[in-house]
């Protein structure tokens, strides 16, 4: 695909250098030279300075023959003038655009053909706080892909994969990957599981609890949370769950705590320092099942986890923009580091993805996908449907961990093993341990051009 970026920032670059590495025809547009330079430097893509609403500017990047324009500058204003001039003056097929303020996003009759012309808008920061909801509870998917990491002396580390079965009959998982010291580990039934592993694995949500126990010490529910932070995140989060949890929130600013508190019914809202030991004890972090540091400074945020977590929170979470922090402070004491440019990058790769794809999720920090794709079409158009799994012409180290099957107005899931037929109109969960992988993937999925 040709593809024109715009904006060079966190998300932008992110989503860039997971694109080109798929052989899509890059063009990034920015203001700042900088930025460009140092994308440049790392990736084979064209790089465009100036004003990505300026029609010459568009034209500069190729938007005469591009087939999708990805608007993600730090203005929401400029993100919706370049739809709109890619619509009217250069037909784009298809505009995305990032929009960060509740006000447009209240009012999506803006987004219409005959208005600015925006295909799909995306929100980071409502996204983000999605994807921390769902680390408090499990998704309300009938499918989970679950990561954890084996403990010494649990009861599968040692062990052979094919080894679940037998200790589990009654509960359906299958391993989708593990990943040993950073490396992809393409699993098999002989496949030893050892003390560290990242292992992810697939299974229907309401299993998800039973198949934890057998890799990790079983979590206690969610009842406490604690929020540092009330920015836009921190805001968003809280009003999602305070009806399911008690939830204290600590926000620097004294005029954005009042605010706050005037938004919030059940939240106690309270003014202060993240890093200030003596208000986190007074406030019993002790008692709290998780602390989630979404303020918007990586430091703070690593810092407040770090000292939550010492002073007794039993979860932390941390909100951190740079890549680089996220990969030193994953596995230590911080138990989750989230990346807003990964948790979108989800979300968008999902509209780029060729073939019908539902769903796409972005993991190990962009080195891996897991994606939801349909499979249409007949036996003879095309290439997976009515073929077992292990007829499947699948790269090496690509996995089939489950499918969603309609039956009637209900939906049965299944884990796939190697004898699985699969049927039309079947969501098919595929776990890539490479992206690089991804456009093989895609294309086993995508019909035959005389179908009908």
């Amino acid at each position: 695909m040709k593809i024109v970026i715009l904006g060079a920032g966190q998300v932008g670059s992110t989503v860039a250098e997971s694109l080109v590495s798929e052989a899509n025809d890059i063009t990034v547009v920015d203001v700042e030279p900088a930025r460009l330079k140092k994308l440049q430097d790392r990736l084979d893509l064209r790089t465009v300075i100036g004003n990505a609403a300026h029609p010459a500017v568009l034209e500069l990047a190729g938007a005469r023959d591009a087939d999708l324009l990805l608007a993600v500058t730090q203005s929401d204003e400029t993100n919706m003038v370049a739809c709109k001039l890619a619509a009217t003056l250069f037909n784009i097929p298809t505009k995305i655009a990032r929009i960060r303020s509740a006000d447009f996003l209240s009012h999506p009759e803006i987004f219409s053909p005959g208005n600015f012309a925006v295909d799909y808008s995306i929100c980071p920061e409502q996204i983000l706080c999605d994807s921390i909801v769902k680390l408090l509870e499990f998704a309300d998917g009938r499918v989970s892909l679950v990561a954890v990491r084996a403990f010494d002396g649990g009861p599968l580390v040692g062990h052979e994969i094919q080894f679940l079965r037998s200790h589990m009959p009654k509960v359906e998982t299958r391993v989708a990957a593990i990943f040993r010291q950073d490396s992809p580990i393409a699993p098999e039934g002989s496949t030893v599981v050892e003390a560290g592993d990242e292992v992810f694995f697939v299974a229907a949500t309401e299993n998800i609890r039973k198949v934890l126990q057998e890799l990790r010490r079983m979590d206690q529910p969610v009842k406490r949370v604690m929020i540092g932070g009330g920015g836009n995140i921190g805001r968003r989060l809280a009003q999602a769950i305070d009806d399911k949890y008690e939830v204290k929130i600590i926000e620097f600013n004294k005029a954005g705590a009042e605010r706050l508190a005037g938004d919030l019914d059940r939240t106690l809202v309270l003014t202060g320092d993240v890093t200030d030991e003596e208000l986190l004890q007074s406030e019993n972090i002790a008692d709290m099942d998780v602390y989630c540091a979404v303020t918007n400074d990586d430091e703070t945020n690593i810092m407040s986890s770090l000292l939550a977590k010492r002073l007794g929170a039993r979860k932390v979470i941390a909100l951190i923009n740079r890549g680089s922090y996220v990969n030193l402070v994953q596995s230590g004491q911080i138990d989750i580091a989230i990346s807003p440019a990964q948790a979108t990058i989800g979300t968008l790769l999902a509209h780029v993805r060729r073939g019908d794809c539902a769903v796409v999720h972005s993991l190990r920090r962009g080195a891996a996908e897991a994606l939801e794709l349909i499979a249409h079409g007949d036996a003879k158009s095309s290439k997976t449907i009515g073929r077992r799994i292990e007829q499947l012409d699948l790269p090496k180290g690509v996995t089939i961990g489950a499918i969603v099957r309609r039956r009637g107005s209900d939906h049965e899931v299944i884990v796939a093993h190697r004898d699985t037929v699969i049927e039309a109109d079947d969501h098919v969960i595929v776990f890539v341990i490479n992206k690089r992988m991804v456009p093989s993937v895609e294309k086993l999925f995508q019909v035959d051009v005389g179908f009908l």
